[in-house]
């Protein structure tokens, strides 16, 4: 090659890479924009709108309909009715993978006190017939609008992607049943199996904006069990002549926390919680009979077997060791409805956690500082069949707040607080960004 071709090969590939993280840039400053536009003059009165009026579990009506009229106006094709009050859109776009993003819908049976100018004064019947105030004490209201941004942004952005994507507006997350009534209505046999599946949790405990991207499981399985102990009624004077089941009951309780303790593995976790203990009707009579409900939370199907098994062994041990007779040992019910364990795919998490940090900064990405084992339903929908997937948090807590709250100030509140308050434009523009990112990643041309 003569020095006159190089010289102009070197030129050549100088402007190359010069131009093209210059394009890379715009594109991400481009998207950002966009966003920042879409909420100002869509989504943050859409927010308004399912912040004012939230519905309780396996009633949200309105909602799905709202949700279904934002995304079939944008041109995707959405069934309604799906495992009860569920939201299924598809929009079609070439060949390529099938990747869901799920939102959750639901509110909660609570008064809302968050001095918010668009609080919530909404009364509904509950599922026992008693009139309930009712909020999104959960940020479920964050979720569906951030799923509204994200379906606005790929329809007018489908140059930038190929494949079929997949929105699911999904009810009754909080009491339960929602994920599982979608796959025993058969979803994937409809619409089809994603490939990959995303979803994320507005966080109170976390600064706005910010995403947390856990790269094992972000959310525990949960289990429900109930406890009937069996005992012989007798005068309170005379307790020599009965079986106390309070007593026993209250014993119970104690067995159990050694369960964790003394059995489970240091570095394993898991939670037995008794969360009521029900027994008696007066002062001086000993009861037949004491009701305990616990919540069991476990990471592992192997922790989960080991933890229930243990509770039905210490509950029927203790009541034989205060001597009832093996017809009337405690019964011990685990119900058959329980949340698996949400499990992120390490690889797909990683992923992200490079594309986010890429497109979005470093900055905005925080380490998992998660101490609790709150449960999750998403996973009734990537554990069986197995679909790669990240569940992912969005921080809703301005920075400033936390710093009132360590200087003594008030403390930030928590979930299904009465006084829960998301700040919702940060936490949505930086849910519908990063869920684009993922999406734009997965699904590039």
């Amino acid at each position: 090659m003569n020095r006159k071709a190089l010289s102009v090969l070197i030129a050549s590939t100088l402007a190359i890479s010069s131009f093209i993280p210059t394009t890379v840039l715009a594109f991400e400053q481009a998207t950002t924009d966009y966003i920042a536009k879409d909420y100002q003059q869509h989504l943050a009165p859409l927010w308004d709108h399912f912040h004012r009026n939230p519905e309780l579990s396996l009633m949200e009506t309105k909602t799905a309909k709202r949700l279904g009229q934002e995304l079939a106006a944008v041109g995707f094709d959405v069934t309604h009715g799906v495992g009860g009050t569920g939201v299924v859109a598809i929009m079609k776009n070439g060949a390529g993978p099938m990747v869901m993003v799920r939102a959750d819908m639901d509110g909660l049976p609570v008064v809302e006190q968050s001095g918010l100018a668009n609080a919530s004064k909404v009364k509904m019947q509950d599922w026992n017939g008693e009139t309930v105030g009712v909020m999104h004490a959960c940020g479920h209201d964050v979720h569906i609008t951030s799923l509204v941004g994200t379906a606005r942004y790929m329809a007018e952005n489908k140059d930038k992607w190929s494949g079929t994507l997949m929105l699911i507006g999904q009810p009754a997350e909080e009491k339960g049943p929602g994920a599982s009534a979608m796959m025993a209505d058969n979803i994937w046999q409809r619409f089809g199996q994603p490939d990959y599946a995303f979803a994320f949790h507005v966080s109170a405990n976390s600064e706005a904006g910010k995403i947390i991207v856990d790269e094992g499981s972000p959310y525990a399985g949960a289990d429900t069990v109930d406890i009937t102990v069996h005992g012989i009624g007798a005068h309170g004077a005379s307790p020599h002549q009965g079986k106390d089941p309070i007593v026993i009951g209250a014993q119970i309780v104690n067995n159990l926390q050694t369960i964790i303790s003394r059995e489970l593995a240091p570095r394993y976790a898991g939670v037995i919680t008794v969360g009521a203990f029900h027994a008696g009707t007066k002062h001086n009579i000993i009861s037949d009979e004491a009701k305990l409900q616990l919540t069991v939370r476990s990471l592992t199907p192997e922790v989960r077997e080991q933890l229930l098994s243990a509770i039905k062994r210490v509950a029927i041990g203790t009541a034989r060791t205060a001597g009832i007779a093996e017809d009337n040992l405690p019964e011990v019910v685990v119900s058959e409805f329980s949340f698996p364990p949400t499990f992120n795919d390490q690889k797909l998490a990683k992923r992200l956690k490079g594309v986010l940090s890429e497109k979005m900064g470093a900055d905005a990405l925080l380490e998992p500082a998660e101490t609790g084992m709150g449960a999750e339903d998403f996973g009734f929908f990537t554990s069986d069949p197995y679909i790669p997937s990240v569940y992912f948090k969005v921080g809703g807590t301005p920075k400033a707040d936390f710093e009132r709250a360590a200087a003594g100030g008030a403390a930030v509140p928590s979930h299904h607080s009465p006084q829960f308050k998301i700040t919702p434009e940060p936490a949505i523009k930086s849910g519908v960004e990063a869920t684009v990112h993922a999406l734009l990643d997965v699904m590039a041309k």
